[in-house]
């Protein structure tokens, strides 16, 4: 089957076809008929079909990317990270179109999704690249073994809707880069992304069966792809719930399963802390994507005597986050992806104010501040504080606009608070001083911590204690998930 054609973006009513499937290096036809389609969360319009792929399309994908198992593991690394730089490149050359195009399918405002759902998978193609390069296969010696680490073989990637490109990447790039082959499910939310990076990796000439990319529902072709005796590992991120059921699957045949999940993330502001600088960060930090983001920080801690004052700063700076039409420059919070997201953060506002937190701004009321949007799955910002670490809103994961402000008596109880939960993905701390703020970041349960709003580094690795994961992703630690260690005696 000739491959579609992904110049542009759908406009003007246009429904992309997007029903083609990317297996064995061609774009071929699902074995079922079924489709999914694919809307625009601003406008709730269709604007893409994809194929519903059936447990047949997960056998043929398999069976490619274990025939192109023996050459590509074969290939010197540097050959590898050449395929790597070229499809970097193209991404480049591409972010525009593609920005746009996830922009649309998932509802992150245009200039953040070219810097963001583009800008972190173009880094990370080019970062894995130079790994290959420079990683020590062969080595060191121990007595008399050589330690050698090799590719672990056919890896299932099972990504989701709320970084639809770079979480692809993150999982196929280190893949790739250790000598591993892939099959690739993206979410049915947000699929387009993927078939633009399969329309990359084909343009560059990626060997045929080294990527391979499925559409479909998660209970049919992730958990085929998950129990898979042809997969030799599973790298999944999604929820924590979903996260369980890959495990569980995946052990029947005993395969590596890496899982990046969910997370309800503590931002621990001290009481010397500048408050202007904290709670505005804060804000940002939880509500990015509109929240949707498993490391968004969305519990802030802040000294009981200082809740007044945070209140205040939280509640002034939340209302300059400007909903509306995500291609509008003005435009800080897009919608959440779908209908039913939208109906679970509305669920989780009203538990809150159900269960007596305090609504501070936003909440479901406001939402007719929104009417003249007309349509899109939008939800205010919102702000609750005098958060108790029983409420469901301080407990669960939300991902959306809400932020859980929770007052604590002293440092001992403010680590006590961000520990006291079943995640250990990310966290904040705040402090004039800064030994003080590491000193605190290291008792946080949680596996990537930044101090006074500290940068994210897309070359560090991320990932979660606790229920929040297993394993890796991101710079050399991401690309040692994908390796197998063996001991040769001589």
């Amino acid at each position: 089957m000739s491959a579609p054609a992904y110049t542009g973006t759908p406009a003007g009513g246009q429904v992309l076809d997007r029903t083609s499937l990317y297996i064995d290096g061609e774009w071929v036809a699902s074995a079922g008929t079924d489709r999914i389609e694919v809307l625009n969360p601003a406008t709730e319009e269709v604007i893409a079909q994809v194929a519903a792929g059936t447990p047949a399309d997960v056998d043929r994908a398999v069976a490619a990317a274990r025939r192109a198992l023996p050459a590509w593991s074969a290939r010197p690394p540097g050959e590898r990270a050449d395929y790597l730089e070229k499809a970097h490149e193209a991404l480049v050359a591409r972010t525009d179109e593609i920005a746009a195009l996830i922009s649309r399918d998932m509802g992150m405002p245009l200039q953040a999704a070219a810097s963001i759902q583009v800008g972190l998978p173009a880094f990370n193609l080019a970062n894995f690249a130079r790994l290959a390069r420079s990683f020590t296969f062969d080595g060191p010696e121990v007595g008399n073994s050589l330690i050698v680490r090799e590719p672990i073989g056919v890896v299932g990637c099972i990504t989701p809707w709320n970084f639809p490109l770079h979480q692809i990447v993150l999982k196929v790039a280190a893949a790739l880069a250790a000598g591993c082959t892939v099959v690739v499910k993206p979410t049915e939310v947000a699929p387009l992304a993927g078939h633009a990076m399969a329309s990359i990796f084909d343009d560059v000439g990626l060997p045929a069966g080294v990527f391979n990319l499925l559409s479909g529902f998660g209970p049919v072709v992730g958990e085929t792809l998950a129990a898979h005796p042809g997969v030799d590992m599973v790298s999944f991120t999604g929820s924590t719930r979903a996260g369980k059921r890959v495990a569980v699957v995946a052990a029947e045949t005993v395969k590596r399963v890496a899982l990046e999940l969910g997370g309800k993330s503590a931002n621990v502001l001290l009481d010397d802390a500048d408050f202007e600088r904290a709670v505005a960060d804060g804000l940002a930090k939880c509500y990015v994507n509109s929240g949707q983001t498993c490391s968004a920080l969305t519990r802030m801690l802040v000294p009981v005597d200082r809740l007044a004052e945070a209140e205040q700063i939280a509640a002034r700076v939340a209302g300059e986050y400007q909903h509306g039409d995500p291609s509008d420059p003005g435009t800080r919070l897009g919608p959440l992806v779908s209908s039913a997201q939208r109906e679970r953060v509305r669920s989780y506002i009203q538990k809150g104010i159900d269960e007596g937190a305090t609504l501070v701004v936003g909440g479901v009321e406001s939402e007719r501040d929104l009417a003249d949007l007309g349509r899109g799955y939008y939800v205010p910002a919102t702000v609750f504080s005098g958060v108790t670490p029983e409420m469901t809103i301080a407990r669960e994961e939300i991902f959306g606009p809400v932020l859980s402000i929770m007052p604590y008596q002293d440092e001992d109880d403010a680590v006590r608070i961000a520990n006291d939960t079943e995640y250990g993905l990310a966290g904040g701390v705040w402090s004039a001083d800064r030994e003080r703020a590491l000193r605190v970041a290291r008792r946080l349960r949680a596996g990537q911590i930044e101090v006074n709003g500290g940068a994210f580094n897309p070359g560090a690795p991320f990932g979660g204690y606790k229920q929040s994961g297993v394993g890796r992703e991101g710079g050399a630690q991401g690309l040692e998930e994908f390796l197998e260690t063996k001991a040769i005696q001589r």
